[in-house]
Parts: structure tokens; sequence; C-alpha cells
């Protein structure tokens, strides 16, 4: 059992702590309060009066499948030979000794929603997964967690320099409309011949779909400028599909149809030059007007856009720019949590959650501030020197 005690303890699930306790045990929270009684033998930590808080959520990054040392040898995040690859699963390229997974764990990240990257029309699947481990296999959270989907300049780009479809807004559209009519399609055609107990051959892109079809996994889209954002809303609804809006960029123009929609954000990487046309608008603005509204937003740093350690900061200046402290830090713990499918594990700090916890010399979203030790699964994978 391990003890963490003397710590301001910012559960996110309604009720924190000036001075607190969290007992930990095989791996899971099974108390929290202002005092706990334990015996002699449980390993204690002193937070020392810093912030104890869940561990951090990145909500969308390439960690692990675009390696950030490695140049072309580490780059497996674009298959950009076709436009509809929905088969093509994460687990499959995220190398865990990525030296990103080390900086995560420093900076008090223990889990992220990584995956391919938008040169696709239909880039592959994404997977919610723990930051420290040897083998990917022991380090998922959830798999498949969303499908990658991608709208604006990125495939138009990627196509155009192919001669190939899509070249233009309308194409991207309109192969994600068919490919979606088609997956539709595949599913009832599979589940007459199962009742009908005919022979069935199984097609590995459509297979990938059906969880789409079902509601089970949302699509995450790529989409930075306002009418890219809306037209991903647009085919959510016509399909009755999960949608989540990653990027955003242009959301707080729109943020009455993004309300509307129903639909969270996952706003960012803002950290970063304007490098293209569709993120001239973008701003550390946008979380807060997009919250004021109604919308659930969660940030994110798009490692290795920003990386990956710097995603509290990024928090921090959504703070600043009108978000508020406490909304900055539910965007990248219980919030993001929640858009990524995963919050009956992670998130908060509660009874029976996973024991990813962060601990601070202070607010984390300040830039001076430190982490001290991060925990994952219940085992210290960092401690300050």
């Amino acid at each position: 059992m391990l003890l963490i005690k003397n710590g301001k303890i910012l559960t996110m699930a309604g009720k924190s702590y000036e001075n607190g306790c969290v007992l930990i045990d095989n791996g899971k929270i099974v108390e929290v309060g202002e005092n706990i009684n334990v015996d002699n033998n449980v390993k204690v930590i002193d937070a020392k009066k810093g912030w104890i808080m869940p561990g951090i959520i990145d909500a969308h990054c390439h960690i692990g499948i675009y390696e950030q040392d490695m140049g072309l040898e580490g780059l497996d995040v674009n298959e950009a030979t076709d436009p509809v690859t929905p088969e093509l699963r994460a687990i499959d390229a995220i190398n865990p000794m990525d030296t990103a997974f080390n900086d995560a764990v420093m900076g008090g990240v223990t889990t992220v929603m990584t995956g391919p990257g938008s040169a696709n029309v239909i880039g592959g699947q994404f997977v919610a997964m723990k930051t420290s481990g040897i083998s990917v296999d022991d380090m998922i959270i959830l798999e498949p967690a969303a499908i990658k989907v991608a709208f604006g300049e990125n495939p138009k780009r990627v196509y155009r320099d192919r001669k190939k479809a899509p070249t233009t807004r309308m194409a991207t559209a309109a192969i994600l409309r068919e490919t979606l009519t088609k997956a539709k399609s595949y599913k009832l055609k599979k589940e007459k011949a199962i009742i009908e107990r005919k022979d069935f051959e199984e097609n590995f892109k459509m297979e990938a779909l059906i969880p789409v079809i079902d509601k089970k996994i949302p699509i995450k889209a790529h989409c930075h400028r306002a009418d890219d954002i809306l037209t991903a809303i647009r085919i959510a609804k016509e399909f009755d599909v999960e949608i989540t809006l990653d990027h955003c960029t242009e959301g707080h123009l729109i943020a009455d149809y993004v309300k509307a929609s129903g639909r969270a954000a996952i706003v960012g990487p803002t950290l970063t030059d304007r490098s293209k046309i569709e993120l001239k608008n973008k701003s550390f603005k946008t979380p807060a007007i997009l919250h004021e509204k109604g919308v659930k937003v969660a940030i994110m740093t798009d490692h290795p856009v920003i990386p990956i350690q710097y995603l509290p900061i990024c928090a921090g200046l959504a703070a600043k720019e009108g978000l508020g402290i406490e909304e900055a830090l539910r965007a990248i713990t219980i919030n993001a949590a929640e858009i990524c499918g995963i919050s009956n594990r992670v998130g908060s700090i509660e009874k029976g959650k996973d024991a990813d916890i962060a601990i601070f010399d202070g607010n984390p979203l300040e830039v001076f501030t430190n982490t001290i030790y991060t925990i994952i699964n219940g085992e210290i994978v960092y401690k300050a020197e």
C-alpha cells in the first residue's frame, strides 16, 4: 500500500482538500480524505504542501508513433498512400522507447490519446494508453479509442501532389460520406449473413468502421477552420455517429454552432506559430469562449508539435485568457478523460479509479512549478531528485 499525505488534493470530482491524503493499493485508489489511518508497514509519500492531482491527460497527440528524435526512422504517423485507411492501428507503430514518454512522465502526464496524423481522409485507429511501460499491450486503456478523420488543408496538400483525390474540401467530404455509407451497408450485409448462416467475406477496412457506425467509438476529427468544423458536425449528424472536434482552432468564431451540435472540443496546439492559413485565427481565448457557451473542452499538445511536457503550460495560458485555473485543470484531467471515453479509469482522484497521480510543488499551470512525483497504476515512475 502507498499513502500520499500532507498536500492540497484537487480530486477533479467535486471536492478538494486543502490538506489531505490518498491511499493506494494494488494500483487503485482505495480512499481519499483529510485523515487516513494506516499501520507502519504502509509506504508514505509526504507531499510537503504540494498540489496532488490526477495524472495529466493529453487528449490528442502522436507520441510514440512520431518519435521526437529519430527522423524518418521513427516517423510512422502517416500512411500517405491511400486516403482511406481505417484499418491501420496505432499500436502497431508506437514505440514505448520514444524518449517523449520519459518527458511526459517527468511533466506529470500519465495518459495520452495517440495515433495517426492527418494526411488521409481516414487515417486509422487511435489508442488511449498510459505513458510508462515497455510493451504497448501493457499500457493500453482503450483500443481502438477513436478513428482519425481529417478535414481541411492536409489531405488536399498530400494528395494534390499525387494527382489523386482529394484535392478539394468537397472531395474530402465526399470520400468520407462514401466510406461511411459503405460501412453501414457492409454491417447490414454481415448481420444478415450471420442470421442466415451464410458465408461472408470480411473486409478489413469496413470491419474497422463498425465500432463507429455502432457509436461505440467516435470519429476523431482534425478540423481547424470554421467551415471544416461545421462540415465535420454536418457529416456526424447525417450518419448519426459520435465525433470529437480536434484542434477546433476557429471554434470561438462559431461557438453557438459548436454548442448546438452537442460535440466536445479538443483545442490546440495553440503554442505554435501560424504555420498555415487555417491557423491564422488561433487564440488561447478559444477554450474560454467555448466553455462559456457550455462546450466541454480539453486542451492538447499535438505532440511533437508542442512537446508533451508543456501541456500544463498550454492550459495555463488558456487560464490566463479567460478559462480560469479550475477549468484549465479540468481541461487536462477529467474533461479530457470524459471526452476520450476513459473516465471510468482516469481523470480524477476517486475510490476505485487507477492510481495515476501527479504531485507538484505548486500550481502546475505556472512555469516555475516542478513535478515532485508521478505515479502510474500505483507505482512511482518519477521522483524529483
